[in-house]
């Protein structure tokens, strides 16, 4: 099967929606299908040989976020020329409610089109303004997939019609296997402190997510942080992401700013291995997350989870088995469970067996399979109505 799969993000800027895109058709080309991507990516990107570029993004407010989007008739031109030349059984479009390349595809396309809906919010002003434009694009994809129930609602409350649900994927095997960074000792042998010391001591937590956007919730990490480095005089923090180190570093206290590492940004390998240098893995996202692929990373690494109790986490971490949950935005409340954690080893290599566990469900091997019975049944059905649900 020929598949187009439409990126409306800057590839080369790390993100949930860029990653699930690359491993989905990555799994697709393991699986035998001919598949090609369009995003939009920076001139002096390198992407792998199964992505086109569409020129240059230009950053924009969405989702509480400032997103890197491509919108315009230079994009235009080669998301037509990339259909044209492209000759798809089956154009798949990520996000395509949002003002990028996705829409530009659906004017484009005449074809069966998938969309994947991602995101998850109350409210979007740039939804509500172009909501004309959007049902001109929306009405002709024939298959609709939501990666969770939080980003069904939103498309359901927000555009109209369902979708069938199927969450996002993990590599769950190649974050399952990753050495400590250099620096680390890793989970092996328990908290340490500086070294020296026991179980009550020391530590490392690890969070990853852009740190200059508010969401993701590192101010709040970063006060839990204020309050555990003091009572535990050996604990670290590991911090992995987009944002400025130093801005960063400046809203930790003085005498806790040497037991920060701020890595940045960081490549796949290093992204996984930082998973594997922790002993509590910590997501204090405080909302605006549909799924929280992050999450499912950090289970398939084994690493002891510490999040946030936002309804996308809570069903990813099945209401708390797979991790612990704490009240979003309560830097105390995390403080504490981060502490209970550390302290006890037990409980760490259970959550962590039981994390495994559970983000099975999301190995690409059968997400993969299930967004290709979503292409087969558009294939067959392009007039756009079917009685499964996977139909708009």
């Amino acid at each position: 099967m020929r598949v187009g799969l439409v990126c409306p993000y800057t590839w080369n800027v790390p993100g949930g929606v860029q990653r699930h895109i690359a491993d989905l058709a990555e799994t697709l080309i393991g699986l035998g299908h001919r598949v090609s991507v369009i995003a939009p990516a920076d001139e002096d990107a390198e992407p792998p040989p199964y992505v086109v570029s569409a020129g240059r993004a230009v950053p924009v407010p969405y989702n509480g976020s400032v997103a890197r989007l491509a919108f315009g008739f230079l994009s235009a031109a080669r998301v037509r020329r990339w259909i044209n030349e492209g000759r798809f059984d089956v154009l798949h479009v990520h996000e395509p409610a949002a003002p990028s390349l996705g829409l530009l595809a659906c004017w484009a396309a005449d074809g069966p089109i998938v969309g994947t809906f991602h995101a998850s919010y109350e409210k979007s002003r740039v939804v509500s303004v172009t909501a004309p434009i959007l049902q001109s694009a929306l009405e002709k994809i024939t298959g609709r997939i939501a990666v969770s129930e939080a980003a069904r609602t939103t498309l359901v409350e927000h555009l109209g019609g369902d979708a069938v649900l199927i969450p996002n994927g993990v590599a769950t095997e190649r974050f399952a296997m990753g050495e400590p960074l250099p620096g680390w000792p890793g989970r092996g042998g328990g908290p340490r402190a500086g070294g020296s010391g026991g179980e009550g001591e020391g530590g490392a937590l690890g969070f990853l997510g852009r740190m200059d956007e508010p969401r993701k919730g590192l101010q709040v990490l970063l006060r839990a942080f204020e309050v555990l480095g003091r009572r535990r005089p050996g604990l670290r923090l590991l911090l992995a992401g987009p944002g400025d180190a130093d801005d960063v570093v400046a809203r930790v206290s003085p005498e806790l700013r040497d037991r920060v590492v701020v890595l940045g940004m960081v490549s796949e390998e290093d992204k996984i291995r930082a998973y594997h240098s922790v002993d509590v893995f910590v997501a204090p996202n405080t909302g605006g997350e549909s799924f929280g692929i992050v999450l499912a990373e950090a289970m398939a690494a084994g690493a002891p989870i510490v999040a946030s109790d936002i309804e996308a986490f809570d069903r990813v971490l099945l209401g708390g088995r797979a991790g612990v949950l704490f009240p979003v935005g309560d830097h105390e409340a995390l403080a504490a469970a981060a502490d209970d954690l550390l302290a006890d080893a037990a409980r760490r290599k259970q959550l962590s067996a039981e994390a495994r566990a559970a983000v099975r469900a999301y190995d690409w091997s059968s997400v993969a399979r299930d967004v290709v019975r979503v292409y087969e049944t558009v294939s067959l059905d392009s007039a756009g109505v079917v009685e499964s649900g996977v139909g708009a």
